[in-house]
């Protein structure tokens, strides 16, 4: 099965604008394509889970999420960067939409999409990572069973400040952007393989 990492898209990836719906808006932020190039290069699966609740709040229909999201991977494309997956809620509890207005298993922190997107790109969660900048983002990678990360872009830093030390949220390592974070994670996968290695030459002796 494969191994796959799981990104946040406002404040990971893009610059966290607030609820932006128009495509022209929209800013990848420095570094944002050589971090996903070097996941590909690396056999990574690169998935964006996202919570998109502008829809159920109804400052934008579902349809503006498509937009904005086949514009950013259109720019990644541009710096030869490829998204495998984009999984996004449109829920919230309080929503003021009826039918977006419910409590799902998608939204972060629930696990959903990423129980989804590892049903239908066959990934090992157990091997597999998620880059965020937020505490639910933390708590669905503690939930989902995956290694969390968590950038100081976005709203990162302001988290981090004030994160209590809970085991949910507790993040593996704390990046300064989403390329420090697969660099990281690329050397984590790397000393991983080595002990993997080290292992079965040890059974063979």
């Amino acid at each position: 099965m494969k191994r796959a990492v799981f990104l946040d898209r406002d404040g990971v990836i893009c610059r966290e604008e607030g609820y932006i719906s128009d495509p022209r808006r929209l800013r990848l932020l420095p570094g944002s394509g050589d971090a996903i190039r070097l996941f590909n290069r690396n056999a990574l699966t690169a998935v964006v889970i996202t919570n998109q609740s502008g829809v159920a709040r109804g400052f934008f229909p579902e349809e503006a999420i498509a937009e904005m999201n086949r514009a950013m991977k259109e720019r990644l494309e541009e710096q030869g960067a490829c998204l495998d997956g984009i999984y996004y809620c449109p829920h919230h509890p309080e929503g003021i939409i009826e039918s977006y207005r419910q409590v799902c298993d998608c939204r972060k922190p629930a696990a959903g999409l990423l129980m989804r997107a590892a049903r239908d790109h066959g990934i090992d969660l157990s091997r597999s990572y998620l880059v965020g900048d937020k505490r639910t983002d933390l708590e669905c990678a503690c939930r989902a069973g995956v290694k969390g990360i968590l950038v100081l872009t976005g709203y990162g830093a302001e988290e981090y400040r004030l994160m209590p030390p809970d085991p949910e949220a507790k993040p593996v390592y704390v990046a300064e952007d989403l390329l420090d974070a697969a660099r990281w994670l690329i050397h984590d996968i790397r000393s991983l393989n080595h002990e993997d290695t080290d292992s079965q030459a040890e059974c063979h002796r």
